[in-house]
Parts: C-alpha cells; sequence; structure tokens
C-alpha cells in the first residue's frame, strides 16, 4: 500500500527500478508513512511477479514467506521495545526485570553482518531496514557505518529517520535521501475522514499535519485525552498545581493510559506544543497545535510576558529531557505545572510594557 501522498516518490523508485544505490535514506516528520513506504518498497523488491501497478503481487512464494514474517532476505534492525510494540504477544520484561531497550544495539549490527556474509535466498536481492536510524548509539552507528563503506552485493539498506541530524555526518554521506514532506492538509483530512476518525481537524493540527500520527491518536483514545489535558491545563491555577499533579499521576497509571502507551513523556510533549501555542500567539503568531482552544490560548497570553512565555517553554524544554526516567513522577509533574503557574502571575501591567 503506498499512501496518495507519496505517489511521486513511488513512481520514482519504479523509474530506478534495479538502479537503486546501496543505501536510501527516507527522511521526514514523524507520522507521514516513511516506514510503510519503506515496507512497500521492499515487497517490490522481493516479489517475483510484481503487479502492473509495481506492487508486490501478494500471492507467489516470496511474498507469502514475507507476510509470515520469515523471508530470509528481509531483515529489519529496529529497537527491542519497537519489536514488543509491533507484537501481538503481550510484552515481557527483559532479563533481570529491564524494560527493552529503545535503542538499536551493537549486537543487532552484528547479527546483521553475519547474516549479509551469507548468500541470498535463490541469489536475490536482500533488504535491510533500519528504522528508526537515529536510535542507533554511537557504537552501533559506527559498525553500520562499516558496512555501508564496504557494501555487500545485493543488499539494499533502507534507514528510515524522523532527525536525521542525529546521525553521523559519514553515514547520512552514504545514502542517498529522499525527502518525505508533511502531506498537503487537504490529502491528509480526506485519508482521516474516510476511516471515520473523530475530530479530525484538531488531531491532525496537534500531530502537525501528521496523518498517521493522528490517527494512531484517535483509534488510542486520544481525542478524550487531549480535550482532558486542554480542559486541565486551562483552568489550573497556582493554587491547584498540587491537585492537579495528583490526578495526573493517577491518569498515567489507569488502565486506559498504559493501554494506549500514554507515559509521561508523551504527557510533557503535550504540555511543550500548549506552551509553543501560547509563545506563538504572544508574539503575534498563529495556533498551531490547539487552533479548537484558540480563544482559551489568546487570553492566556495576554497575561504573559514576552520573556515569561519564552521563559517558560524553555524549562518544558528541559523538563521534557529527562521526562523518561523521572525519580518521583509525582514532584515531577508538581515542579513542571508549577513552573508554568507561576509564568501566568505576570501583571497586567508587565504585559502592557
Amino acid at each position: 500500500m503506498i499512501f496518495e501522498w507519496h505517489s511521486g516518490l513511488w513512481s520514482r523508485a519504479l523509474e530506478c527500478a534495479g538502479r537503486l544505490p546501496h543505501a536510501l535514506l527516507f527522511s521526514g516528520p514523524a507520522g507521514g508513512g516513511k516506514r510503510v513506504f519503506a515496507e512497500a518498497l521492499a515487497a517490490r523488491i522481493l516479489c517475483l511477479q510484481p503487479d502492473p501497478t509495481g506492487h508486490a503481487c501478494g500471492h507467489c512464494e516470496d511474498c507469502q514467506w514475507r507476510m509470515a514474517g520469515n523471508h530470509p532476505d528481509l531483515l529489519r534492525v529496529i529497537p527491542e521495545a519497537d519489536q514488543e510494540e509491533r507484537s501481538d504477544a503481550p510484552a515481557e520484561k527483559a532479563e533481570g526485570g529491564k524494560a527493552a531497550s529503545r535503542q538499536i544495539v551493537i549486537d543487532q549490527i552484528r547479527s546483521l553482518q553475519q547474516a549479509l556474509t551469507t548468500g541470498g535466498h535463490r541469489g536475490s536481492q536482500r533488504v535491510v531496514i533500519v528504522d528508526p536510524a537515529e536510535a542507533m548509539n554511537p557504537f552501533t552507528a559506527n559498525a553500520l557505518l562499516k558496512l555501508l563503506e564496504e557494501p555487500t552485493t545485493n543488499a539494499l539498506f533502507l534507514l528510515i529517520s524522523s532527525a536525521p541530524k542525529r546521525l553521523l555526518p559519514t553515514i547520512r554521506s552514504r545514502c542517498q535521501t529522499w525527502a518525505f514532506p508533511r502531506p498537503p492538509r487537504e490529502q491528509a483530512v480526506r485519508w482521516l475522514a474516510d476511516r471515520s476518525l473523530p475530530e479530525v481537524a484538531a488531531l491532525l493540527a496537534f500531530c502537525g499535519g501528521m496523518p498517521l500520527a493522528a490517527a494512531a491518536l484517535a483509534e488510542g483514545g486520544g481525542a478524550a485525552a487531549r480535550r482532558r489535558f486542554a480542559d486541565d491545563i486551562a483552568a489550573v491555577s497556582q493554587g491547584a498545581v498540587l491537585r492537579l499533579a495528583g490526578e495526573w499521576e493517577n491518569w498515567l497509571k489507569g488502565k486506559d493510559a498504559l493501554a494506549s502507551g500514554f507515559d509521561m513523556p508523551t504527557l510533557v510533549s503535550w504540555m511543550q506544543r500548549w506552551v509553543a501555542d501560547l509563545v506563538s500567539v504572544r508574539l503575534g503568531g498563529p495556533v498551531r497545535f490547539f487552533p479548537d482552544r484558540e480563544g482559551v490560548l489568546r487570553d492566556l497570553a495576554g497575561r504573559l510576558t514576552v520573556d515569561a512565555a519564552l521563559g517558560c517553554y524553555n524549562e518544558i524544554t528541559q523538563s521534557r529531557r529527562v521526562a523518561q526516567h523521572p525519580l518521583n513522577a509525582r514532584l515531577f509533574l508538581e515542579d513542571m505545572l508549577l513552573r508554568y503557574a507561576r509564568s501566568l502571575q505576570a501583571t497586567a501591567s508587565a504585559v502592557r510594557k
């Protein structure tokens, strides 16, 4: 399957069939379908009899192996945590009770190197998907670089990244970069509407115009969660911070939140978007993430000085850097909300200045 906003890129891939470089870097914002495109391209390359549109037939022996998840020439290098999230089986903690890693570790590249030393099935081309490429630590990245510097015959590397600047420059230089821009809004809204998802326009704006991210949020109950967040943060005052921090801590521990993957980093990222809209309004710009709350945001922004707005955004950004593993969730939430509430205490006279 190829999304309509990727039709031009798909045509490019078909035109380059048989002449693709040994490594492609698919670069663009998260939630636009880069992974889906990479899987479709891999399927097309491995298929014995592609259909007239250039897509994999879905019926040949190689397609059957691929769809069963055991094609010997399709090698995926993804973090252990992502492997669990993509699996239907319940996730289990690693040995010693440690959570699954969200990094691509060096042992995975070593295993890949070993796999590439053997010939492909029927002597065909092999496809390696690295996703997300920015999940590699420096040691892993250098190990992959050696494979890219001395490419194996009949191996195509597809690196997927939403943050290509975090990759080693030497890795980027050995890949041909294909840009995956944000889809046109009209196409994204139509695609979401066709799936009968709630609050399409609001969720699409909230997700930065990325339709797959908006769909995932909607399907995980994100529309209701987003409404609750906006109601809470719009009404919070300095005196109510402790109560809201306790409510949010319980929210994060709830069954619905755990089932949908709604965690502390996600909550802090929502907070960052809210404050980003406040800053934008205070500087005379548009409301980007919460257009349905524009009136509230404009009212709150009127209570902020420019310095207070920018300072609040910087503090939330600092909080986001440690949100993955806060030492104490309750204290972390209290501190973040207190900083936000204090920023709103600017007097009208200070704002006028």
